[in-house]
C-alpha cells in the first residue's frame, strides 16, 4: 500500500503540470477556455513541486504531512477553478487528505508516547551499587526464593528500569479473529509505573494504535482506530486501575528482582504456590503464582474485572507460561498465553512473545 500511495502522489502531482503547460506553452488551447492565466499556471507548477516533495518525504519516512496538506489545499482550489475538466482530481485529493490526517495523528500519538516514556525514565534512579544477595530474599516463601535463584537474580544489580519489545496475537472477542501486534513497554520499578504502546493489526492497512499507562497508582487505556478515531479511552476508572495493577504484578516474571520491593508482600500457599499482594497508593491486588519443582513460574492466576463498565464483574484471569529464554543473564518466561476463564468457556485473548528486553537502561528505544 505504501507503493500504491507513492505512485498516487507522483501521478497526481505530475498531472498538475498540464495546467502549467497550458498557461505558458500551449498555443492551440486559448487560456480563456480553461481559465488558466500565467499566474494561475504558476500555482499549478507549485502544486506539482509540492506533491513531488511530499512523495520524496513520504518515501524517506520524513514528516511529509505538513507539505501534503498545503499541496492538497492548493490543488483543490485549482481544481474548483477548472471544475469541468479537473473534477476527478478531487478523488485523489480526498485519498491523500485522509491518509495525511491519519499520518499526522499517528505522529502526534507517537510523540505523546515518546514524551510520556521520557518522563517515566527521568524519574528512575539506577543504583549500580545495589546488589541482591541471598540474605535479601530469605524472608520470602521458599518457592519464591527458588524462583529468584533460578532466574539468576542473586549477585546482580537490583533492577530499577526495564525496556522491552513484544510481538504476538490478540483478539477482542471470543469469536473474533486473531490480530498480530508489535509493542514496546517501559517499566519504572522503584515507584511502580509502566507505559505500553502497540500497533495492532500491524501488517494491515486497517490497524489501531494502543497505549496503556500506569502511573501514580492510576491507569489509562487509549486505543485509536487508524491512529485517529478513539475506540477506547479509559481514565479515572478504579476497575481499570485494579486490572492494570494485576497486569503489572503478572509481568513481574520478566524482572524477578522486583519481588523484594517494599510494595509487594508474599505468603506461602503450598510447596509450589505463593500469593503475592501488590499494595500501592491505597490500593491492593493479589494473585497466585504457581511454580514447578525447578522453581520456574508456570502460571499466574487472579480475579480481575472483565472490562471497566459499571456492570463489569470479576472473572478468573490466567497467564500460562509457554516457554523460557535467557536474556542478559536472566532466565525469564518469554512466551505466554493469557486467558479469561468465563462462565461460557475459556477466552484465550492474548499470546505474546518477548523479542528483546534490557535492564537498568536510562532511556526509551530510539
Amino acid at each position: 500500500m505504501r507503493l500504491a500511495f507513492l505512485i498516487l502522489l507522483l501521478i497526481h502531482g505530475t498531472i498538475h503540470l498540464v495546467g502549467f503547460v497550458i498557461a505558458f506553452y500551449s498555443t492551440k488551447i486559448p487560456m480563456q477556455a480553461l481559465g488558466i492565466s500565467k499566474p494561475i499556471g504558476t500555482l499549478w507548477l507549485i502544486a506539482f513541486v509540492m506533491f513531488v516533495v511530499t512523495a520524496s518525504q513520504f518515501f524517506t519516512n520524513k514528516k511529509w504531512f505538513y507539505i501534503a496538506f498545503i499541496a492538497v489545499c492548493i490543488s483543490q482550489i485549482l481544481i474548483i477553478m477548472v471544475w469541468k475538466d479537473a473534477k476527478y482530481g478531487t478523488i485523489a485529493n480526498t485519498i491523500i487528505l485522509l491518509v495525511n490526517i491519519s499520518a499526522f495523528e499517528n505522529f502526534r500519538f507517537n510523540k505523546m508516547v515518546q514524551k510520556e516514556s521520557a518522563t517515566l525514565f527521568d524519574k528512575i534512579e539506577i543504583n549500580t551499587a545495589s546488589v541482591i544477595l541471598e540474605k535479601d530474599i530469605q524472608h520470602l516463601p521458599e518457592i519464591v526464593q527458588k524462583w529468584m535463584k533460578n532466574s539468576g537474580v542473586i549477585d546482580k544489580n537490583n533492577i530499577a528500569s526495564v525496556r522491552l519489545k513484544q510481538k504476538g496475537l490478540l483478539k477482542i472477542k471470543p469469536n473474533g479473529k486473531w490480530m498480530p501486534f508489535r509493542a514496546k513497554q517501559y517499566f519504572n520499578l522503584n515507584t511502580p509505573a509502566f507505559i505500553w504502546s502497540a500497533k495492532i493489526n500491524n501488517n494491515s492497512t486497517v490497524y489501531a494504535l494502543g497505549r496503556d499507562k500506569f502511573n501514580n497508582g492510576k491507569a489509562e487505556m487509549l486505543i485509536k482506530f487508524l491512529g485517529v478515531i478513539p475506540v477506547v479511552d479509559e481514565v479515572e476508572n478504579y476497575k481499570i486501575d485494579s486490572g492494570t495493577m494485576q497486569r503489572f504484578l503478572s509481568e513481574m516474571c520478566w524482572f524477578p528482582s522486583a519481588a523484594i520491593n517494599n510494595y509487594l508482600q508474599w505468603e506461602h500457599v503450598n510447596n509450589t504456590s505463593a500469593k503475592a499482594t501488590f499494595m500501592y497508593k491505597a490500593q491492593s491486588v493479589s494473585a497466585i503464582f504457581k511454580f514447578n519443582n525447578e522453581g520456574e513460574i508456570i502460571c499466574f492466576e487472579t480475579s480481575r474485572f472483565f472490562g471497566g463498565e459499571p456492570d463489569s464483574k470479576k472473572e478468573k484471569w490466567v497467564v500460562d507460561i509457554v516457554d523460557y529464554k535467557t536474556f542478559n543473564n536472566y532466565k525469564i518466561p518469554y512466551k505466554c498465553k493469557v486467558t479469561w476463564q468465563l462462565k461460557d468457556g475459556n477466552f484465550n485473548w492474548l499470546n505474546l512473545e518477548i523479542t528483546d528486553i534490557e535492564y537498568n537502561i536510562s532511556e526509551p528505544y530510539k
